[in-house]
C-alpha cells in the first residue's frame, strides 16, 4: 500500500513515530493503539487513518441493502447483561419469540429482489434450540433463495451449542446445512474479564468469542467482529481486546469487517447504575475509536460506522476517518432501539446515497461478502 500524508500536519509530537511506522506500513504496537486513544490530537489520528483507508480502499464507500430480523427477545442473560434494555424473561411483559409465519411476515419486504442480506440476531431463548433455527433458516432460503443469511452471534451459537449438548462445530454445521451463510460480530462486548464480570457477568467470555469464530472460519464461514465501547472499560482494555481480533485474523483471515458499537446507557441497569442518559460516547471519542480501528486492524480492509449507533451525520464524518462501510439500509433494528437510540430505524438508498456523496466519496452497493454489486458513479466525488 502507498500510504501518503504530510507528517507536519499532525499537532500532538507523540503522534509522529507512529506516523512513521504508519508510513513505512509497520505493525502498531499495543503501546501504539494507547497512544492513538490518548492522543488530543483527533485530526491527526484522522489524517492517518484517511490516508490508510485511502490507499487500500481509494474513495468508494459502501452499503448493503439488508434487513435485520430479531426473532425473540427472551434471554436467560436478562439479569446480568446490565447494559441491555432489549431482553425479557420468558413471561415479563413485551416478551416475544417469532412464529415460522411472523419470521415469514417481518422478511416479506424482500420479495422484491432488492434486500440481499438478512441480519437475523435475538436473545439466548431456552425454546429456540437448533431445530428453531434450521427450520427457519432453510424456511427463509426456500422462499427468498436470493438473499444471504447473515445469523447468529458466537454467543448465540454457543447457548445452542449448550443446551443441545453439542460443540460449536456441530452447531455451526448443522446451521450452514440449513442455509446459514456467515456471522455477524455482535456479542464481543468488551474482551475484558474484569469488564465483562461488571457488563455481562455470565456472558459467553472473549477466549470463547474468539473460539466460536475460530470454529467458523475453519469451515469456511466469514464473520464480522465488534467491540462494545463507551461503558466501563479503559482505552487498555479496548487496545487489548483489538489485539485479540487482529491476532484470530492473522491466523485465519476469516473476519470480514470490524464494526466498533457506541454504548446506549437509556434503558439499562448500567446506564442507572452510572448515572447516565442520552448518548454515553462523544462524538470526538465515535471518531477516534473508528480510526484507531483502522490502523491498528492492519490486516482489515473493512471499517465500518453504524449509523444507527452514531447517527448517520457521525457516520457520513467518520468517511474522513478510516471509514469505508456504512452498514445498510437495515429496515428495521430494534436492540438499539430498546436503549434509546433517537436514529431512524431504517434508512432509504436515496438517503445512504446523499450521505456518501455528501463526504465527495462514491456509493457502491456490496454483497455480503464485500464484493462490489452496483457503483452509483459521482465523478465530483472521483475527482475530490
Amino acid at each position: 500500500m502507498d500510504v501518503r500524508f504530510d507528517i507536519d500536519a499532525l499537532s500532538d509530537r507523540a503522534l509522529r513515530p507512529i506516523a512513521e511506522r504508519v508510513l513505512r506500513g509497520d505493525r502498531l504496537s499495543l503501546d501504539d493503539g494507547l497512544a492513538l486513544f490518548e492522543s488530543p490530537d483527533l485530526l491527526g489520528v484522522g489524517i492517518m487513518a484517511d490516508a490508510v483507508n485511502r490507499a487500500r480502499n481509494g474513495a468508494t464507500v459502501t452499503f448493503a441493502s439488508n434487513q435485520h430480523i430479531n426473532p425473540t427477545n427472551v434471554c436467560v442473560l436478562r439479569k446480568t447483561c446490565v447494559f441491555c434494555g432489549y431482553a425479557r424473561l420468558p413471561k415479563e411483559e413485551g416478551a416475544y419469540r417469532y412464529t415460522m409465519d411472523q419470521v415469514l411476515a417481518e422478511a416479506e419486504n424482500a420479495r422484491d429482489g432488492h434486500i440481499r442480506e438478512f441480519h437475523i440476531v435475538g436473545g439466548l431463548d431456552m425454546q429456540a434450540g437448533l431445530e428453531y433455527y434450521t427450520t427457519m433458516f432453510s424456511t427463509l432460503k426456500r422462499e427468498f433463495p436470493h438473499v444471504h443469511l447473515k445469523a447468529l452471534t458466537a454467543v448465540e451459537i454457543a447457548h445452542i451449542a449448550r443446551i443441545e449438548k453439542m460443540s460449536w462445530t456441530d452447531v455451526l454445521v448443522a446451521l450452514r446445512d440449513a442455509g446459514l451463510d456467515t456471522l455477524p460480530g455482535g456479542g464481543a462486548e468488551t474482551f475484558s474479564a474484569a469488564v465483562r464480570e461488571r457488563i455481562a457477568e455470565k456472558k459467553l467470555g472473549g477466549a470463547d468469542f474468539i473460539g466460536v469464530h475460530r470454529a467458523a472460519h475453519a469451515l469456511g464461514i466469514r464473520s464480522n467482529c465488534t467491540m462494545l465501547y463507551g461503558h466501563v472499560e479503559s482505552f487498555r482494555d479496548r487496545v487489548e481486546h483489538l489485539a485479540m481480533l487482529r491476532d484470530l485474523q492473522d491466523e485465519t483471515g476469516g473476519f470480514l469487517a470490524f464494526i466498533p458499537l457506541a454504548y446506549h446507557p437509556d434503558g439499562n441497569e448500567l446506564g442507572r447504575q452510572l448515572g447516565r442518559q442520552g448518548t454515553s460516547t462523544t462524538g470526538f471519542d465515535d471518531l477516534r475509536t473508528l480510526a484507531v480501528g483502522r490502523l491498528f486492524l492492519d490486516n482489515f480492509r473493512h471499517i465500518k460506522s453504524h449509523w444507527i449507533m452514531v447517527t448517520p451525520a457521525l457516520s457520513q464524518a467518520s468517511l474522513a476517518f478510516g471509514v469505508n462501510d456504512l452498514e445498510g439500509t437495515v429496515v428495521r433494528e430494534k436492540i438499539y432501539h430498546a436503549v434509546g437510540a433517537q436514529t431512524p430505524q431504517g434508512m432509504s438508498l436515496d438517503a445512504l446515497l446523499r450521505l456518501i456523496r455528501g463526504a465527495k466519496r462514491i456509493p457502491a452497493e456490496r454483497d455480503s461478502f464485500y464484493n462490489i454489486v452496483r457503483t452509483f458513479d459521482d465523478t465530483a466525488a472521483a475527482a475530490a
